[in-house]
């Protein structure tokens, strides 16, 4: 098996770097920098736009699809889903809602690492038939159990794909350049939650002897998915030392420019980085940090319609008036994943938007009669959520020296905060509105929760940055030395199986 070798002397960069046929490689570059060269910084710009072009409107079409087959369930809620529920509907709809979850997050690292074995392509365009197929059969539902099991099929679907597409940017971007198109995916789900209310509000006009409208709602929203997962499969690029999409000057560019990001970049497998993962206290704060984020979404899938609803408007209006908020997230989540990109920061960020989860949820506990200002804490929720969640993925790649380790980190975060969410399933019951006391409550303190933890992890890598400055840039810090990967010959491993460990590696902070 022959491999391409990229060396100093060929292509004048400071770096050693192999590429095998198999698509792995490793390399020793160890801080961000441009591409010597006008010529070369020219074409560089041009391959990201490329790139752009490929990769990021399919993804973030996919994430608009999945949000609005997660979501879908809220509006229907208004649309007279209660109907086919019997008794204890409100307990029932809440079971509903935590199906999804469940399957979610027992299969979120199966199905991200899932696609560090098989194409991303492969893996992503199989999560999205499944959840939309099952999606689809919700409207073919007539009682309860039908329900749960297609809501356990979509989180079948959405665990294979939704920190696998933040894992893939990783293939293609630079550290400084993921998360806000991480956020453009993500933000997608924001404007799903907006187009969402739109259709809910359309089709409530639709008038059918045959099928009743939240029927209608589901088969509206779940099939157009199907032809979605056809297009990933076929046209979504795999990985630069694979794609047809790009030419062999294009490839050697996309290799090349990814060794001044990141120290490990292979994509092969390792059960050595498995477990280099879960051994990471910091693997499992970013899970903390998700807690809030993931409650404060889950919450707002389930129930900002039927919170609208408490501000005096009709059904219909309130599935209209749920679209401002997701716009005023939507935007504002750009803004803050671009500054930072822009500062090379991550922590602060995070912190901020819990800062505006807290004021949210703050004022929808504290205002009771100005249903104005209630309002307004809506937009500040949705911002909460969604302005994090972007910020999370990047930052579990950034710190995670390897793709393998990325895939746990981000898969292990993301099933921790969405065990919070099947609690915001239950905190919302009918005969408490239309204050919430407990539910808004229990959101507010998360936030707070997932703000402080961030502000340590922050803390905490530039510390760890300061530290590897003053020692010389050794290969692994003395806490490193002392854990059982080192017993596995952790210091003498080559410099790709060292990932966040390895000389030269700097944590985003």
């Amino acid at each position: 098996m022959s491999d391409l070798h990229d060396t100093k002397e060929k292509h004048g960069g400071a770096v050693t770097h192999e590429l095998s046929a198999d698509g792995s490689h490793s390399d020793t570059a160890p801080h961000d920098g441009p591409i010597v060269g006008e010529h070369e910084a020219a074409l560089e710009r041009k391959l990201v736009f490329k790139l752009d072009i490929l990769i990021l409107p399919l993804t973030a079409l996919l994430y608009l699809s999945a949000f609005l087959d997660r979501s879908n369930m809220g509006n229907a809620k208004l649309q007279g889903l209660f109907k086919i529920l019997g008794d204890n509907p409100d307990t029932k709809f809440s079971i509903i809602l935590s199906a999804f979850y469940i399957t979610y997050i027992v299969l979120n690292v199966p199905g991200t690492v899932l696609s560090t074995l098989v194409e991303p392509s492969v893996s992503i365009a199989l999560g999205t038939l499944i959840w939309s197929v099952a999606c689809t059969a919700q409207a073919g539902a007539h009682n309860f159990g039908a329900l749960v099991a297609t809501r356990l099929f979509i989180g079948i679907g959405e665990a294979m794909f939704t920190c696998s597409v933040a894992m893939y940017y990783g293939m293609w971007y630079k550290r400084t350049e993921i998360a806000a198109r991480v956020s453009l995916f993500i933000g997608s789900g924001t404007l799903a939650g907006a187009f969402g209310g739109l259709i809910a509000y359309g089709v409530s006009f639709i008038k059918s002897s045959k099928l009743e409208t939240w029927r209608l709602l589901f088969l509206i929203e779940g099939l157009p998915g199907i032809l979605l997962a056809l297009c990933i499969f076929l046209f979504l690029p795999s990985r630069p030392a694979k794609s047809r999409y790009i030419n062999e000057t294009e490839r050697e560019l996309a290799i090349r420019r990814l060794q001044t990001s990141r120290v490990a970049s292979g994509h092969l497998f390792e059960w050595s980085a498995v477990r280099h993962a879960f051994s990471q206290h910091t693997a499992y704060l970013n899970g903390v940090v998700c807690i809030g984020l993931n409650c404060s979404v889950a919450s707002v899938a389930g129930f900002l319609p039927t919170i609208v609803k408490t501000f005096g408007y009709s059904a219909a209006r309130a599935q209209l008036f749920t679209v401002p908020p997701y716009a005023f997230a939507f935007v504002g989540s750009l803004l803050i994943c671009f500054l930072s990109d822009r500062t090379k920061h991550r922590g602060l960020y995070v912190a901020f938007t819990q800062v505006c989860g807290i004021a949210g949820f703050a004022i929808l506990i504290g205002v009771t009669k100005n249903m104005g200002a209630r309002y307004f804490g809506t937009f500040l929720v949705v911002l909460g959520g969604f302005g994090g969640i972007p910020l999370m993925l990047a930052w579990a790649g950034d710190t995670a020296g390897s793709q393998t380790v990325a895939a746990v980190r981000m898969g292990l975060m993301n099933g921790i905060g969405q065990c919070f969410a099947i609690l915001a399933s239950f905190i919302f019951p009918t005969k408490e509105g239309p204050q919430w006391y407990k539910g808004f409550g229990i959101n507010l303190g998360f936030c707070v929760l997932s703000m402080v933890t961030a502000l340590y992890l922050s803390w905490y890598y530039r510390r760890e940055n300061a530290r590897r400055d003053k020692a010389g840039d050794v290969a692994t810090p003395v806490s490193a030395l002392n854990s059982p990967s080192a017993e596995k010959g952790l210091a003498a491993a080559p410099q790709a199986q060292l990932h966040d460990y390895a000389p030269g590696f700097r944590y985003t902070p």
